[in-house]
C-alpha cells in the first residue's frame, strides 16, 4: 500500500512516519509513505500558496491551482488516480472501520490544509471524501493526516506481527478492548484478576470478552449500537444492565 501526504509541511510528516513501527515497516518495504511540498507547485512569482478569501474574513484561504497541480503531478507519477482524502473538520468522522476499508485500497492520498482552509473549487474538483478526527479545529491537516496514516497502515499485512496484534483492539471490531495487566502480579495493594494466571484459556477468553462488554457499556454505551454481537453478548450484556440497575 503506498500514502501520499499533500502538505505544506513535509518534514513534520517524515518525522513522524519515519519512526517506531510504521517506519520499521517503511524501511521493510510493507508499506510506503510519502510526503509531497504542495508549494512546489505554486507558479507565483513570490512562492505564495495563499490569498485573502473573497468575501471578506479572517485568515487567509489555500489556492486552488497549486493544490490541483500538486495531485496532478502525483498521479502522473503514479500512473493512476488515488483515493484523495481532505482532512477536515466538516468531514465525516474517522472510525475503525472506515479505517479497514482504506487499508484494503492501494493507493490513497491525504491533503493537508492550513489557515483558514482550501477554495472550495479544488475540493469539488478533485476530493473524493473528508475526514474529521474529531469535533475540534487544529491549525492544520497534518496531525490528521499521521493519525489516519498510523490508523490505516497499521492494519496493513505484516507491519504489525499479526491481524491479531489489532483485531482485539477498542473499536476494531465495534467494542472497547478488556482491561490489561503485566508483572508484577501484585502492585499497590491492587492484584491481577486470578482468571488470567489461570492457564485456562477458554475462561481467560470469556474473561475478557465479559469485560470487553462491561468496559463499552460503561464508557461508550453508543458504540453497541453498531457493534458486531453474538447471542452470548447480548446474554451478558444483559446481565451486566441488570446490575447496573440493582447494584446490590
Amino acid at each position: 500500500m503506498r500514502i501520499d501526504i499533500l502538505t505544506l509541511f513535509p518534514d513534520m510528516c517524515r518525522a513522524v512516519y519515519g519512526e517506531s513501527i510504521l517506519g520499521r515497516a517503511i524501511a521493510k518495504g510493507m508499506i510506503e509513505v510519502h510526503a509531497r511540498n504542495i508549494r512546489d507547485y505554486t507558479l507565483d512569482k513570490h512562492n505564495r500558496v495563499d490569498d485573502t478569501p473573497y468575501g471578506g474574513g479572517m485568515g487567509m484561504l489555500m489556492q486552488a491551482q497549486p493544490i490541483y497541480d500538486c495531485f496532478g503531478a502525483l498521479c502522473e507519477e503514479l500512473g493512476a488516480r488515488p483515493h484523495l482524502i481532505y482532512l477536515s473538520a466538516q468531514g465525516a468522522l474517522l472510525t475503525q472501520r472506515r479505517a479497514r476499508e482504506l487499508a484494503a485500497m492501494p493507493n490513497i492520498a491525504l491533503l493537508c490544509g492550513h489557515y483558514e482552509g482550501v477554495d472550495e473549487r479544488v475540493l469539488r474538483a478533485i476530493v473524493d471524501e473528508e475526514i474529521s478526527i474529531g469535533d475540534y479545529v487544529l491549525t492544520g491537516g497534518e496531525l490528521p493526516a499521521l493519525v489516519l496514516t498510523d490508523c490505516v497502515a497499521r492494519m496493513v499485512p505484516g507491519v504489525l506481527p499479526n491481524e491479531e496484534a489489532y483485531a482485539r483492539e477498542s473499536h476494531y471490531g465495534g467494542l472497547l478492548e478488556h482491561p490489561q495487566y503485566t508483572k508484577p502480579y501484585e502492585w499497590n495493594g491492587m492484584r491481577v484478576p486470578d482468571v488470567l494466571i489461570s492457564g485456562h484459556h477458554a475462561n481467560i477468553e470469556a474473561w475478557k470478552r465479559r469485560e470487553s462488554l462491561r468496559r463499552t457499556l460503561e464508557r461508550r454505551p453508543d458504540l453497541l449500537e453498531n457493534a458486531e454481537l453474538t447471542a452470548e453478548d447480548a446474554r451478558i450484556l444483559a446481565q451486566l444492565r441488570e446490575t447496573q440497575e440493582d447494584p446490590a
